[in-house]
């Protein structure tokens, strides 16, 4: 051949006649290269950014997105390069005069401050009334020490005024422990008259938390949530100073910081959502949105950290996980309420 003669090695021509040009490609062998090319990249562990196509989207070199958007309109496919998401925090901004306060829920201010637990009764008086006594203990251990519920408690700290042997069965969920285990575990918490079934935490009585004195604020604002486009939004803006730790707390009497106060959260102004609103509302009254503890984000201990309940401080985007679009959000933090004894029959109780 004339290439072979040139010097070249046989069968690589100028490329004319081995290679057809984009212009004779077709349509399939166009689709086949730009889909082989990019699962050749995928394959060699380059990083990759989303080519969005009619079957969906797949992953491209960012250096070759090009190449492959030139094959992929070649051969008649549409071709949207998909840009890295913006995080969008806060909604647009609001002026006051379009602020509203939330139908049928009277105020759109709450302070705490630091609520005395109940005085007057004695941890065994307290436990007494969800417990029933168990004559034959069964062959188990009490998973509070660890020991046989038929051996005397293991439990080494101070000591109960109640002896080591009793055993005691709760009458909602019916899991057995030593007395004397019971008592020191209420010491050892907040004392507020409540229990959790340490087993299988089922709360007797009203669980309240120790989250330190502040202000939570709630209104509507005329700007709707990714995900809720049918709705206002509804939003809480907590402010909890720094300030010393109280007997409730880890460190008495030591400081605590409190950071990245005021915190914007969200609901959609939905019926779900104002009913999330209202046992929010009960979760701050009882002191169990916050409390004082080590930082899971930055490691600093002493400081104000969420407890336990989720709440969604991003307005307009999902980057950090905590925004929306979410549509089980709602469903979870319901959940997430009712585990701190917190439903709808609270609602009821609060208006006694």
């Amino acid at each position: 051949s004339s290439a072979g003669a040139s010097g070249s090695p046989p069968g690589v021509g100028s490329g004319k006649a081995s290679r057809p040009g984009l212009g004779t490609l077709n349509r399939s062998h166009l689709q086949r290269l730009a889909i082989a090319q990019s699962r050749v990249l995928i394959a060699s562990g380059v990083p990759t950014v989303p080519v969005k196509n009619l079957t969906g989207s797949s992953p491209v070199n960012p250096a070759l997105a090009g190449i492959t958007g030139i094959l992929m309109s070649a051969a008649g496919l549409p071709v949207c390069l998909t840009r890295p998401p913006k995080l969008v925090l806060h909604p647009p901004p609001v002026s006051k005069s379009e602020i509203q306060s939330i139908p049928g829920i009277s105020h759109s201010c709450r302070k705490t401050t630091k609520k005395q637990a109940k005085k007057g009764k004695t941890p065994e008086e307290v436990l007494k009334k969800y417990l029933q006594k168990v004559r034959h203990p069964p062959d188990e251990d009490c998973t509070i020490c660890m020991e046989r519920l038929s051996a005397p408690s293991g439990y080494k700290g101070p000591q109960p005024a109640i002896k080591p042997d009793l055993v005691g069965k709760l009458v909602k969920c019916s899991h057995v422990f030593h007395l004397h285990c019971l008592v020191a575990m209420y010491n050892n918490g907040n004392k507020d008259g409540s229990l959790q079934c340490p087993t299988c935490k089922t709360i007797y009585g009203v669980k309240t938390g120790t989250q330190p004195p502040g202000k939570m604020e709630y209104h509507i604002i005329p700007h709707a949530l990714p995900g809720h486009a049918d709705c206002k939004t509804i939003r809480i803006i907590y402010n909890i100073p720094p300030g010393v730790q109280g007997p409730e707390h880890p460190n008495p009497g030591k400081s605590f910081t409190a950071r990245g106060f005021p915190r914007h959260c969200y609901l959609p102004d939905s019926e779900k959502g104002r009913k999330v609103l209202k046992l929010l509302l009960v979760a701050w009254d009882r002191r169990l949105i916050f409390a004082i503890g080590t930082s899971s984000t930055t490691g600093e201990s002493d400081t104000v950290i969420w407890n336990e309940i989720h709440h969604k401080t991003e307005f307009g985007s999902n980057l950090t996980g905590h925004g929306y679009p979410d549509i089980n959000y709602l469903d979870n933090v319901l959940a997430e309420l009712a585990a701190q004894g917190i439903t709808e029959e609270s609602l009821a109780q609060e208006k006694d």
